[in-house]
């Protein structure tokens, strides 16, 4: 099975080197994705959002033969989530690491723009239990690596038009929560909830740990997004 990664906010195709080799050791074809305009300027950046972004992970489901398993980490999820919806009759499955599928017109989230791009904000800017399993190691390694992105992505709405999205399988590998706190986080965010409960087969997985499992815990994402598609 050909596995599209999907980086967050920051990464670039490398924040998944330790978890391909679990995937490819399992007989997988894995394609990390590193998405326009990461690490370029404003000037060449400006007119980057998040449409541009799906369409460069649509265009890697298009290169490919058959069907594929797209996976979303963070604010990838809303990128791997579009192109689900621009190719459910392609995508086999779909897998979000610490993220829910986006209601339509939705955005990531709003970030300071500095000279024209959002770099990365730093480790303290985030909620303790999402870094807490982090060291300070790899914090350091990772901060020094992120990288800026286009100053429209995480704040462009997107636009969702296929309903067939909602009937392809999601699987959401979670840090915090388990499927019933999960849900209940969800109802306090109503146009999240409904996307959610609209999914025809929706799983669930308790990770534990924080929001960047594929740094604290890569062998057991790998494994995971194995039990996700089955094999």
């Amino acid at each position: 099975m050909d596995i599209i990664l999907v980086p967050g906010l920051w990464l670039d195709a490398s924040s998944w080197n330790d978890v391909v080799p679990t995937l490819t050791d399992a007989g997988h074809r894995t394609h990390p994705l590193t998405l326009p305009g990461t690490g370029a300027p404003a000037a060449e950046s400006a007119d980057i959002g998040i449409a541009d972004w799906v369409a460069a992970v649509v265009a890697q489901i298009d290169a490919l033969p058959g069907d594929v398993v797209v996976v979303g980490h963070s604010g990838g999820g809303n990128v791997a989530y579009g192109a689900l919806d621009a190719r459910p009759d392609r995508v086999a499955h779909l897998v979000l690491v610490d993220t829910v599928p986006p209601p339509d017109g939705s955005i990531i989230s709003e970030f300071e723009v500095v000279d024209g791009v959002i770099p990365f904000p730093g480790w303290d800017s985030f909620d303790e239990p999402d870094v807490a399993d982090i060291d300070e190691p790899t914090r350091q390694a990772w901060a020094a690596r992120a990288l800026p992105v286009p100053a429209g992505v995480p704040m462009d709405p997107i636009h969702l038009h296929d309903l067939r999205r909602r009937t392809r399988p999601v699987t959401v590998l979670s840090g915090p929560y388990d499927e019933v706190a999960l849900r209940a986080m969800l109802e306090q965010w109503p146009a999240w909830g409904s996307e959610f409960t609209e999914l025809d087969d929706v799983r669930v997985v308790h990770l534990g740990g924080g929001h960047w499992p594929q740094f604290t815990q890569p062998t057991a994402v790998g494994n995971a997004i194995l039990g996700a598609i089955g094999r």
